[in-house]
């Protein structure tokens, strides 16, 4: 045998060796679907480090829904009595003119969907109890991020922005729509990125309409607009939406020409909507982005993979990406676990399981997303007719199930399995669940 195909088969034994028994994983972003990875890899036995580019954990952010399979996953990660706690609780919602006459009602379980077990919390109260929950038993590294992958035969070496140098096994890009580390692995965002149309803002701003755990909107032709106010909240949440064919011109950390372009957008429009503006030049936590689905062939790449936006945004449009990074953090722990830590194996079933379920959940956000910029004065009207007719319709339970049918469906996309820690992890029983 020739020393070349000695050193190729050593190569290849090392190589098995590590996948198998890869436990160290770099996490890149703190939001969601990071802890909540972390949390799972812990459980494990895996040894989660989490690097987040903000100083502190990232506060507000508007209310995320939980529903169908994330329910049982949040049940299972002990965290589910916690966003009972946190709901926004919200009554329902109404439509108002551009004298801010009511409309029409109706009930929050019909604007949002929701049935038996279903709720919905901020962003921001998600993250703190996911935080919360792993900050003890994992590394986070706040005001830092990737600078430099250089993956080997048996890991990943990172260098980070800080200038520190570090070994893992393993790396989850877990930073959302603009994943940098998507962008370090796999190419520029714009491969990717596919623009549904529309851009969407948010900020905080004070309650001025007196809502208490009640959402309005009105709605104009190509745009749309909502004040709400949550549970326990004394301000509330402004959010606009507006239709926009082509891509607007902004880095995604330029606050400045964010405000501009939302500025412009509005200008001329009445209602409530000049006092609204008003109060997003002050507003420090304003959110402004493209609603836009990343698409990619594979969500993998060697030992590095995504999670969550940053593998396969279905835009808020879908109302579904918090429950999709909570269940694919799930059900990619659970492959690593299952797989005994080798990550070619794990990563081509989590991308197998959840893909389904993420391209039905991406198609909906296409629909919604119309129907959320209802480009003519006609279609509007005949949306607030039916608004205003349909609590005293016969028929209204059936059209309100009808809705609920869609999002459940799409909800209970990602079918839930049971994972047990194999023997090379210590141990055979399934991962605590409880707090």
């Amino acid at each position: 045998m020739s020393t070349e195909n000695t050193a190729a088969r050593s190569t290849a034994a090392r190589t098995a060796k590590t996948a198998r028994t890869a436990r160290t994983v770099l996490i890149s972003g703190a939001s969601v679907a990071g802890p909540a990875l972390a949390l799972w890899l812990h459980r494990y036995g895996f040894t989660p480090t989490v690097v987040e580019r903000a100083p502190e954990l990232r506060a507000g952010g508007y209310k995320v829904d939980i529903r169908g399979t994330a329910i049982e996953v949040c049940r299972r990660m002990g965290i589910l009595d916690e966003i009972r706690a946190n709901s926004t609780d919200m009554r329902g919602g109404s439509y108002v003119d551009d004298r801010g006459r009511t409309i029409g009602e109706l009930s929050a379980d019909i604007f949002g969907g929701r049935v038996e077990e279903d709720d919905e919390l901020m962003r921001g109260d998600l993250a703190r109890i996911l935080y919360e929950r792993t900050r003890d038993d994992v590394e986070y590294l706040f005001d830092d991020s990737i600078a430099a992958l250089d993956e080997d035969a048996d890991g990943v070496t990172v260098t980070f922005e800080s200038g520190t140098v570090r070994r893992f096994d393993l790396v989850v890009g877990a930073d959302g729509l603009h994943s940098h580390t998507r962008r370090l692995v796999f190419g520029e965002e714009s491969r990717f990125k596919r623009h549904l149309g529309a851009y969407i803002s948010i900020f905080t701003a004070p309650n001025h309409l007196g809502l208490d755990r009640w959402e309005t909107y009105h709605a104009l032709p190509g745009k749309l607009v909502c004040v709400y106010s949550s549970a326990g909240e004394t301000d509330a949440k402004n959010l606009f939406i507006f239709s926009s064919p082509e891509e607007l011109p902004y880095h995604h950390r330029d606050i400045t020409t964010q405000r501009r372009h939302l500025t412009e957008a509005f200008t001329g429009d009445g209602w409530e909507i000049p006092r609204l503006l008003g109060h997003a030049a002050d507003a420090d936590d304003l959110y402004f982005d493209s609603i836009s689905l990343i698409e990619m062939d594979r969500w993998s790449k060697g030992r590095v993979v995504l999670l969550g936006d940053a593998a396969h945004c279905s835009s808020p449009a879908s109302g579904q990406g918090t429950g999709l990074a909570l269940t694919g953090a799930y059900v990619l722990a659970g492959e690593l676990a299952r797989a005994g830590g080798d990550h070619r194996v794990a990563f081509d079933r989590y991308e197998a399981h959840m893909r389904p379920g993420v391209e039905r959940n991406q198609k909906m956000a296409e629909g919604f997303v119309k129907e959320m910029t209802v480009g003519s004065k006609w279609k509007i009207a005949l949306r607030m007719f039916m608004v205003r007719t349909l609590p005293k319709t016969p028929w209204k339970n059936l059209i309100a199930k009808k809705i609920r049918d869609e999002i459940q469906a799409a909800a209970n996309a990602v079918p839930l399995v049971d994972y047990t820690v194999p023997t090379t992890a210590g141990t055979t029983a399934r991962p605590t669940v409880s707090a």
